[in-house]
This record gives structure tokens, sequence and C-alpha cells, in this order.
């Protein structure tokens, strides 16, 4: 088996992969959306906190949605050696890439844009890190949220797991916000945040030498 042969297998597996991952999650976000109580139904107390988080089935959608195309286009432009399939592959991954880079430099330039938009959705992932908290600064930061207003009810961190949490339970709770204790563990985290971040960037990077190499090697052929 030579090089370009090899490679070529390799993109196409990879991007085969990927395509499945995309055609996953597009699935599960869609399956969110049309009848999220079968979900909740089927997988019990571990999408409890999944549904917690506002529009989490149209990011999955969206994440999805990017992932199967960008599959397709690795796949089919390796397996059919299409040099404006794998242009096109190279030209997606470029941009996201770039769109990643330039996030980055916006959350360190400004971080207090950040975080101001990072308190308009931290107060319902507590749950999710398991932080015990609730809210922003506390319960009545929910009030008026999605989930308080559809349910009649507040997410169970909000009153130390007891259920139903209602209002009054909530206040008698006193769990403390969110906010805090979420940049705090960012913070810890920050070494395996950057890690993956690194991780993705490499395989994108990777990705596009790929593609390119390919690209340039069909005119050989």
């Amino acid at each position: 088996m030579g090089l370009f042969t090899f490679i070529k297998v390799m993109m196409i597996l990879f991007n085969l992969a990927i395509f499945l991952g995309g055609a996953t999650l597009l699935g599960v976000g869609i399956w969110v959306v049309v009848d999220g109580e079968s979900f909740f139904k089927i997988f019990g107390a571990i999408s409890t906190s999944v549904l917690q988080v506002v529009n989490v089935s149209y990011f999955l959608i969206v994440i999805g949605a990017i992932l199967l195309i960008i599959g397709f286009l690795g796949c089919c432009g390796a397996q059919k050696e299409s040099k404006c399939l794998l242009m096109t592959f190279f030209t997606v991954v470029l941009i996201i890439f770039i769109a990643e880079i330039a996030a980055a430099v916006v959350a360190l330039v400004y971080t207090g844009l950040v975080s101001a938009m990072f308190e308009s959705w931290a107060g319902l992932i507590g749950d999710l890190w398991d932080l015990h908290c609730c809210g922003l600064n506390n319960y009545t930061d929910l009030s008026e949220s999605p989930w308080v207003v559809q349910r009649k009810s507040y997410p169970a961190p909000c009153c130390s797991g007891k259920q139903p949490c209602s209002e009054s339970l909530a206040h008698l709770s006193d769990v403390p916000g969110c906010f805090d204790q979420l940049l705090t563990e960012i913070r810890k985290n920050s070494g395996v945040v950057g890690g993956v971040a690194a991780g993705i960037a490499a395989l994108e990077i990777a990705s596009m030498v790929v593609a390119m190499y390919l690209y340039c090697r069909l005119d050989e052929k």
C-alpha cells in the first residue's frame, strides 16, 4: 500500500467517524426538540441536567449538522478523489479554525463582555457540573426562565435536590448562586480546557494538511 492510498484510507475512516458522530448528535437534538419527555424517560436521571440547559437541543442540531457536512465532504472527497470536494472540505475546516481563533482572541481581549454573556446562561448549568448551586446569584434569577415557566417548578439543585422544588422551598433552601463557582471550576480546569482546545486545533490542522496533500497529489495521477 502506497503513501497516497494509506492517507486516503485514513482520511475516509476519520471522516466517516465524524459523519456518524454528527448524525448521532443531529438525531439526538431533533429527538429532544420533537419529544423531550420520551428522551427523559429513556435516559432517566442522566438527561435531567441536559434538559435544564436552554436550547441545548438546537446546539446539538447545529453542531451535528456541521460535523455531518464536514464528514461527508472529507469522506466523499477522498473516496471519489474529487478535487472540488476536497477543496470545499479544506475551506470549511479553515473557516471553522479561523472562527475558533477569533473567538479565543475575543475571549482574551474582551473578558468583561465574555463574562456578561456567560452570566446570561450560567445560572442554569450548575447541576451539569455538580456544583450544588442555583441561578446566577440565587434562585430568583430563574423565576422567569423557560424551565420554571413551563414546568411550574425550579430545578432540583435550587431545593438541595428535593422535588417538587417550589418557590417557597427554594427560598428556604437558600442555595448559593452558580456564577462564582463556575468561574472557579473553569480556572481550576483551565489546563484540561486548553489541552482539549489544542487537541481539536491539531486535528483540524492535520485534516487540512491531509486534504491539501490529496488535492495536490491528484494532479500527479
